[in-house]
């Protein structure tokens, strides 16, 4: 990784655009919540605090044994500009000593029965798995389809992500109950002349169904949803919403050392649980700290409505 510039040319947008932005007001207000800790932090300090900094020279004075959740995102091995940083594609072998470094700063401030998420595309997904698998327990490999994208002339287009979870022990917590997925019934079943495993609804036929490691009910975010920013990598809150109400326990903790625009901790903040995050780039820490305050006065997910939606619905 290298330094490059952090500067933000200001854009023209539609008047439809909803691509959130802020007001001078807003990086006067925001800059002075731009903090980071300079000496060891207790657990109860960290919580619903975003930190402006670099992981890896802030893990040290993180609370150990505090994570119950963690979502990494980390930087693929592609070459991308993230503003403060420059991300260039290494070979395999240099990628997976970069990951190998970020989980064994990581591994100390995991709880025995915390769970791991970590996303990737396809050309990082085999360097994950190992360095995971050298660290944790894998119990699975989520792929989520995403439907917008560009095509190719010569070869498939890119049109999957994946997201591998681990657990750091074999005791975890995971609510399959609050993850289940509102479906379409296509062809419904009777037994006894009744409705078998699902309702009948004002708009149609509907069945609560367990969730697969296969996810095509994800909308990438775009210029007409509010949750959008100008990150290039930014996640979209619905799949967020999934692995925190399957993996996050009441009055637990999820953490996000890449935190980006603040999509997990924006997340976990509309479905009122705790989160910690460590950002390095000041333009995406303000734009996480924006949305947090969104988030505090507008806890709608879009695609979630108590259960997790099809993609698309008017909900």
């Amino acid at each position: 990784m290298t330094e490059s510039s952090s500067s933000v040319a200001p854009r023209l947008r539609a008047g439809r655009n909803r691509t959130l932005t802020l007001s001078e007001a807003d990086r006067s207000r925001l800059s002075a919540q731009l903090t980071a800790p300079t000496a060891p932090l207790a657990p109860d300090e960290w919580r619903n605090r975003l930190f402006h900094g670099d992981f890896f020279a802030l893990a040290p004075l993180l609370p150990a044994g505090s994570v119950d959740l963690l979502i990494v995102d980390p930087p693929y091995n592609l070459s991308k500009d993230f503003g403060v940083v420059k991300f260039s594609r290494a070979d395999d072998a240099a990628y997976e000593e970069y990951l190998d470094g970020v989980f064994r700063a990581l591994r100390p401030l995991l709880k025995p029965e915390a769970s791991i998420y970590c996303c990737g595309d396809w050309g990082c997904s085999a360097a994950q798995y190992r360095v995971l698998a050298h660290h944790f327990t894998i119990r699975n490999r989520i792929t989520w389809q995403r439907e917008k994208g560009r095509g190719a002339r010569h070869n498939w287009k890119n049109a999957t992500e994946d997201i591998w979870f681990a657990t750091a022990g074999n005791h975890y917590y995971f609510n399959v109950d609050a993850v289940k997925q509102k479906r379409r019934v296509l062809a419904p079943y009777r037994e006894n002349g009744r409705p078998k495993d699902w309702t009948e609804e004002a708009d149609g036929r509907f069945r609560l169904t367990c969730p697969g490691n296969f996810w095509d009910d994800i909308t990438v975010p775009y210029w007409s949803m509010p949750e959008n920013t100008d990150h290039p990598t930014q996640k979209p809150e619905k799949l967020l919403a999934k692995l925190i109400l399957a993996s996050l326990p009441d009055h637990g903790l999820v953490f996000d050392p890449f935190a980006g625009s603040g999509s997990t901790l924006a997340t976990a903040r509309k479905l009122g649980r705790d989160f910690a995050g460590v950002e390095i780039n000041p333009e995406y820490c303000l734009w996480a700290l924006k949305r947090l305050e969104l988030a505090a006065i507008d806890r709608r997910i879009q695609g979630y409505d108590g259960v997790f939606m099809e993609r698309n619905s008017m909900r």
